[in-house]
């Protein structure tokens, strides 16, 4: 399942790319409960904010070993990098707790802080604020049971009536049918 955004992405000539990638790519095995679930080949390419390159670096190998919910739920609890982006992954300061087999997982594919050429703009880990336009965050994964979603960009407008949407979003399975338990 692949998502592209190509040509011109120009939102209200703030945030603009030449080109957005969002690939996600589900191999079932024969008799597993879920498919596994990779990430590689999403891409950013030429993005600017306010005419300023941006510099995103993507963490595949951190979820190379994580391609099932399962595996999202052991990293969790034996890997201390997976875990600081999944307990907090808006930066809000409210701890997820431990999931169950009904839960999800939020986080990002981008690896520390967003590089952005502009003095203003600023914002931790996978998200940036940018005054007078709002906030924009990159490369969010959505990990549940069977499914995984990958959005390679959301933004919430900061407007007094407020706004927002998203872009180069996919979403894929990873459970057989018929089913096999």
């Amino acid at each position: 399942m692949a998502s592209v955004r190509e040509g011109i992405l120009n939102m209200m000539d703030i945030l603009t790319a030449d080109r957005v990638v969002c690939r996600l790519y589900s191999k079932h095995p024969k008799n597993g409960p879920e498919g596994h679930i990779t990430m590689h080949g999403s891409k950013f390419e030429n993005l600017r904010i306010c005419g300023q390159p941006v510099n995103i670096k993507l963490d595949f190998g951190l979820f190379e070993d994580i391609q099932t919910y399962q595996q999202a739920q052991t990293a969790y609890k034996t890997n201390d990098k997976f875990k600081k982006l999944a307990q907090d992954p808006l930066q809000t300061g409210q701890l997820l707790p431990e999931q169950k087999c009904n839960g999800a997982f939020l986080c990002s594919l981008v690896e520390g802080d967003i590089q952005a050429g502009h003095p203003r703009v600023k914002g931790p880990g996978h998200s940036i604020y940018v005054p007078g336009f709002g906030k924009v965050y990159f490369a969010e994964a959505f990990i549940s049971h069977g499914t995984r979603t990958l959005t390679m960009l959301r933004f919430e407008l900061g407007s007094t009536t407020s706004g927002g949407g998203s872009g180069a979003s996919a979403t894929t399975n990873g459970k057989n049918f018929p089913p096999t338990g």
